[in-house]
């Protein structure tokens, strides 16, 4: 008998205006497992993270997290389902006037009402984990490197130990071995938790590091999913463009010629 999914879209769709984003999604997120969704600028890959938040609501579809209708949910329903969320935000999203253990506590204080003694020892406990020591927790978040910055991100992702984890972009902005760490420090830290994860990268040697399923998303719908050793040996030439970076292939982009 086959697992229930940790996450399940079922024939979503999204429009803005009359800008089709989400044509009927169909995806499952396996328990305890990193599905990463790649694709083009403007895909609807983010709206797909957002769906699931409860930040932007489909026209029509079902979104199932353990196998209950999210879209049906009550106001306290969504609250405790949020609870089971954590996110490593584009960019890292750190609050400036913040210190950094209270970033990475942020949610324990403000979410949970836990205190501020607890909620510090927790948030060193994490800072450790992404490899940083606890002298870090009283700089300010501009006193930090990039490569800083998204560790502190990741830190906070973890803080709540959540059961789903949601990583955008997690390596932007990175040098290449930067990057490395970052994914490495994912790996590492999802484990341990034994979190289910949803990640949308452009980056593929991240996708290859940290997923077990790759999923790609094009004019708002998924036209490959599988696990990532057969991404080479997809047999769809939009993968196939995708993955390697060609200009040419079924993808066209619209530039203006001079």
């Amino acid at each position: 008998m086959n697992e229930q999914p940790k996450i399940s879209f079922r024939d979503v769709h999204k429009r803005f205006g009359r800008k089709v984003v989400l044509d009927g999604i169909n995806l499952d997120v396996p328990r305890g497992k990193s599905l990463v969704v790649i694709g083009g600028s403007g895909s609807g890959k983010s709206v797909m993270l957002k769906c699931v938040l409860g930040l932007v609501k489909p026209e029509t579809g079902q979104i199932l997290i353990d196998g209950r209708d999210s879209m049906k949910f009550t106001t306290d329903e969504r609250e405790k389902a949020l609870r089971k969320f954590g996110m490593l935000f584009q960019g890292s999203a750190l609050f400036d006037s913040l210190k950094v253990w209270e970033n990475v506590a942020f949610g324990l204080i403000q979410g949970r009402r836990m205190a501020r003694k607890e909620a510090r020892d927790i948030a060193i406990d994490k800072l450790a984990q992404v490899g940083l020591g606890p002298e870090v927790g009283d700089l300010s978040p501009a006193e930090l490197s990039g490569g800083m910055q998204k560790r502190v991100a990741l830190a906070r992702a973890i803080a709540a130990e959540p059961e789903i984890i949601f990583f955008d972009e997690p390596t932007t902005g990175l040098d290449p071995i930067m990057a490395d760490v970052i994914n490495d420090l994912i790996i590492s830290c999802v484990r341990k938790l034994g979190a289910t994860t949803m990640s949308i990268t452009h980056d593929m040697h991240s996708a290859r590091k940290i997923a077990d399923h790759v999923a790609m998303i094009y004019k708002g719908r998924i036209i490959w999913h599988g696990s990532v050793d057969q991404i080479d040996n997809s047999g769809n030439p939009y993968v196939d463009q995708f993955i390697h970076g060609r200009a040419e292939g079924p993808i066209k982009m619209e530039v203006l010629k001079p």
